[in-house]
């Protein structure tokens, strides 16, 4: 059972990190479904088939979704792995659920989410920590291990790797990543899966149902001699020994105790509920209440979420973007922008800030860099979420990508059609800095790279032409903004849309068809 378990644990974990790695699309698209199936995005997302999926698994097997997919999970698996490798003697004492802490941790996530305030729930959710930490930390040590083999291989004539550009998306970002990734690699080094089981809101729910689950760990307490082998070993600190009770709210099912007992007394199979001792009849009856009711409580939470999902939805179809506030100014060639963009099919920033939970994975996978993860681009609630950036390229007018790929239909799918139409921004020019005005040469390279004509140039002085704009075409892509070449303020720049609005379609001329018989010279 445990190589089976460490089979599967480490072919989703690979897939699931490589994913986040992949710059070439050597993985299909359609692996973004592993995403889908962790618990928080489809929770968001409102995804109830696989909210169910893992429901069920929990219940028939016990806390399989934390052993083998929620690649949080397996990263510390890995780390406490490492850490019997380096302390051979290693050891995992039993200590008591803290349960007020556990549930309080749930109940606060919810609560703040239901009420607007995001940013516990992606500080806390598992799979979103793991995407930060695959994305800031491991994708560019992946991508400077792929540049020194396309130097060696270039070397010898072989050009299977090529050399690509690595940046650091974001500084906050990075620290932010880096510092979970101390803090989940010291708790699972020094302390198993206390993260999992006291802080993860994840495992306290998922826990919940494990305790009926209907296979479990078993101890023969007629063959067991409480010698505390499987006790020591048991990285969720969950088997009382003495007792020869095993907690199942926090037991990941690794199987790592079944190897561990010599008398082979310790096993999993389909649970029998034992027969109650008598001294214990009250405790247990008041144990089983107090779980009642937090699951009530808890479900109750979860329903509110829910209902604000759908409900906060349609409420935020009827903003406008009239409040979209103009900075362009005649006299002042600096500028800020007022409003972030938030990618195309994201519909709004309020829905959006209300449903991504900055696993970055759209950072990550964004072909032309524009995904860039913010600090306080959208607030306090927006920490860690994305917004475009056209510093290192613009958003390709035909590239669908994130909206594809979203596990919490933060991003929602659109098709290429529509990403043509769709206004995420809308361009502004100002006119002191640009070249023409300030060096009186021509440069044209903004018009040249708008796919709409939302910019076109136009007769100035004598020889030269400048820039003009037509809002009603322009998409918000980026593309003249990244090519300006005027520092540090461009000369021309998008401002987001807090709604996102329809561009119009800039009209074809309609070409006729010319019969040649012959030669047409």
């Amino acid at each position: 059972m445990k190589k089976i378990r460490i089979v599967v644990s480490l072919i989703l974990f690979t897939l699931i990190t490589f994913y986040f790695l992949d710059f070439a699309g050597i993985l299909s698209n359609r692996f973004h479904v592993i995403a889908q199936l962790q618990f928080i995005p489809a929770l968001v997302a409102l995804n109830v088939s696989a909210v169910m999926f893992i429901f069920l698994i929990t219940f028939f097997f016990g806390r399989i979704y934390c052993s083998s997919i929620c690649p949080l999970g397996i990263l510390q698996d890995i780390s406490n792995w490492l850490a019997k490798r380096f302390h051979r003697k290693k050891k995992y004492p039993h200590f008591k659920e803290q349960r007020i802490l556990r549930w309080s941790i749930v109940a606060l996530t919810t609560a703040t989410f239901i009420f607007g305030i995001h940013i516990l729930l992606n500080f806390l959710d598992p799979y979103s920590a793991f995407g930060r930490i695959a994305t800031n930390i491991f994708k560019p040590a992946y991508l400077a291990i792929n540049n020194i083999a396309a130097a060696v291989g270039n070397h010898f004539n072989n050009f299977r790797f090529y050399k690509v550009n690595i940046f650091i998306a974001s500084i906050s970002s990075l620290a932010i990543a880096s510092l979970t990734f101390i803090i989940i690699i010291f708790l699972s080094y020094k302390y198993g899966r206390l993260y999992c089981n006291t802080i993860c809101p994840v495992g306290t729910i998922l826990g919940f149902i494990a305790r009926f689950s209907l296979f479990k760990i078993k101890i023969d307490r007629e063959h067991c001699n409480s010698c505390g082998l499987c006790e020591m070993k048991c990285k969720s600190s969950c088997i009382d020994a003495k007792n020869k009770e095993i907690d199942y709210s926090r037991c990941v099912t690794c199987f790592d105790c079944l190897e561990e007992c010599k008398r082979s007394s310790v096993s999993y199979n389909f649970f029998n509920v034992p027969e109650k001792k008598p001294a214990t009849v009250n405790l247990s009856d008041n144990e089983y209440n107090t779980a009642r009711r937090t699951f009530i409580f808890a479900s109750m939470l979860l329903g509110l979420t829910a209902i604000q999902k759908v409900f906060g939805r349609r409420r935020r179809g009827k903003d406008s973007a009239d409040n979209i506030k103009e900075i362009f100014t005649s006299h002042n060639v600096a500028f800020k922008k007022n409003h972030p963009i938030t990618p195309p099919g994201s519909v709004d920033v309020k829905r959006f800030n209300d449903s991504c939970t900055a696993c970055q994975l759209c950072v990550s996978k964004c072909p032309s860099q524009v995904l860039q993860p913010t600090f306080t681009a959208y607030g306090i609630i927006g920490i860690m979420q994305p917004a475009m950036s056209f510093k290192h390229g613009y958003c390709n007018y035909h590239c669908t990508l994130c909206s594809e790929i979203c596990p919490t239909k933060a991003i929602a799918k659109i098709s290429r059609k529509e990403k043509k139409t769709l206004q995420i921004g809308k361009v502004k020019f100002i006119k002191e800095n640009c070249v023409v005005v300030t060096d009186g040469t021509n440069c044209g390279a903004c018009s040249e790279h708008c796919p709409t004509q939302a910019v076109s140039m136009q007769p100035y002085k004598g020889d030269l032409n400048i820039p003009t704009i037509n809002n009603e075409l322009c998409v918000g892509c980026g593309g003249c903004e990244y090519i300006c070449p005027v520092r540090p303020y461009r000369a021309i720049y998008v401002e987001g849309n807090p709604v996102h609005l329809q561009a119009k379609v800039t009209e074809e001329k309609e070409t006729k068809k010319i019969k040649v018989d012959d030669f047409g010279f």
